[in-house]
């Protein structure tokens, strides 16, 4: 089942994984190398610190969604950055915790190249039981699309 969203190429939106590209399977990260994108997710690209994280809170312009809450503050840098907080409040699970900083993460790497230069801090607004992954995806995409907007 392929699907097109905006940030990328056709990927099984299940489970992130290869394509099959005339006659074979191809990773998308092998494609994005070939067109001389860099989709990696170094220690550049991500918030770590309290200060970094508390300045993107100060700032307070944020973007609502169904689930997430994207709050963003421009950088000096050369890309945006991205920092991840779900509450244990909101997902009470550790493993859909997790599972929702990757999508976050996923979602994130692929669209890098079309964000402005802005720190982000991507936060769970609404208490999520069982994470579809689909629906969740679609969710961050749509609120990085409306970002680079």
């Amino acid at each position: 089942m392929d699907f097109w969203f905006a940030c990328g190429p056709a990927v099984d939106a299940r489970s992130f994984a290869p394509v099959a590209l005339k006659g074979g399977l191809v990773s998308l990260f092998n494609l994005a190398l070939a067109e001389g994108i860099d989709q990696g997710f170094r220690s550049e690209y991500r918030l770590r610190k309290t200060d970094e994280f508390s300045s993107v809170f100060a700032f307070r312009r944020s973007l609502r969604s169904v689930y997430f809450e994207l709050l963003h503050r421009p950088n000096a840098g050369p890309g945006a950055r991205l920092g991840t907080v779900v509450a244990k409040k909101l997902v009470r699970f550790s493993v859909h915790r997790n599972l929702v900083k990757r999508i976050v993460r996923e979602s994130f790497r692929r669209c890098r190249n079309t964000l402005p230069a802005k720190d982000l801090v991507v936060r769970v607004r609404v208490k999520i039981e069982r994470p579809d992954r689909l629906a969740l995806r679609i969710d961050i995409e749509q609120l990085f699309q409306r970002l680079a907007a």
